[in-house]
């Protein structure tokens, strides 16, 4: 599917999106030459990437796929990016066609090509906000009526954490998602971090600089804590490919080559 040609006029094709950077990576068709370059120049200096990736997207499947065994019907996905194959709300409602699913995502262009997937899907919508305003995340989401935060819901950050720094307080603002939540709910978070990696994976990442969102890699002490007073399921804050996976070939002797960190927490009756 080729980019619509009534793209908005505010958005900025001069300057390459983290969103539309990382669709490309997924094999997707939703970026800009812009994006594009940005992309190989990043590959170029990380060969791996486009698999880190696709890790990345593997454990939020997975997660899904566990959240849905454990009867969740309702999923708050910030930072959604621009929906692929494989997305949320095709995991979770393959196991309950009346799961309710929000994207959410800062990326114009994004939500715009998550509307177009969801037409005709009553029981999933995007909306445009930044993870930085939670409670406009969670006013927004209970308007569309397919939140309904006095039930158990499935929040989840997947990739999306590290592109706000320390000075806008991440913690606070997962803290504030939390608490919004009710016994019973989960977290889902996967997030880069600089532990255990080549020097040239960190050079790569300085690379995102160029975008309007630069990512900042944390420590795993620093991840789990966003977890809060959540439980985390075993095997608790692993490296991508170490969380369930789904046959014992998907993890390789490296599981630290893809750079980042995913768990999943529950939050206890």
């Amino acid at each position: 599917m080729e980019l619509p040609r009534d793209v908005p006029t505010d958005i900025d094709m001069s300057r390459p999106s983290a969103a539309r950077v990382y669709d490309y990576f997924l094999g997707g068709a939703h970026n800009f030459e812009i994006d594009r370059q940005l992309a190989e120049q990043i590959a170029s200096m990380t060969p791996n990437l486009a698999d880190t990736m696709r890790a990345g997207r593997a454990f939020l499947r997975r997660a899904v796929r566990y959240l849905a065994a454990e009867g969740i019907d309702q999923y708050l996905d910030i930072g959604s990016g621009i929906p692929t194959v494989g997305n949320v709300h095709e995991v979770a409602q393959d196991a309950n066609p009346t799961a309710r699913v929000v994207y959410v995502d800062i990326d114009p262009v994004a939500v715009m090509h998550s509307k177009s997937i969801l037409d005709g899907n009553e029981w999933a919508d995007a909306i445009q906000a930044d993870l930085r305003q939670p409670e406009l995340i969670l006013d927004e989401a209970r308007k569309l009526g397919l939140i309904d935060l006095s039930r158990p819901v499935a929040v989840l950050l997947a990739g999306v954490v590290h592109f706000v720094p320390d000075a806008d307080h991440p913690g606070d603002v997962i803290r504030t998602l939390r608490d919004a939540t009710v016994p019973g709910s989960y977290l889902v978070i996967s997030h880069s971090t600089y532990e255990d990696q080549p020097q040239e994976m960190l050079d790569a990442q300085k690379l995102s600089a160029r975008t309007a969102t630069e990512i900042t890699l944390r420590s795993h002490a620093e991840i789990a804590g966003y977890f809060g007073d959540f439980a985390l399921v075993e095997p608790g804050l692993v490296h991508l490919p170490l969380w369930h996976p789904e046959t014992p070939g998907d993890v390789d002797e490296h599981p630290e080559r893809f750079g980042a960190f995913g768990g999943v927490g529950h939050k206890a009756g």
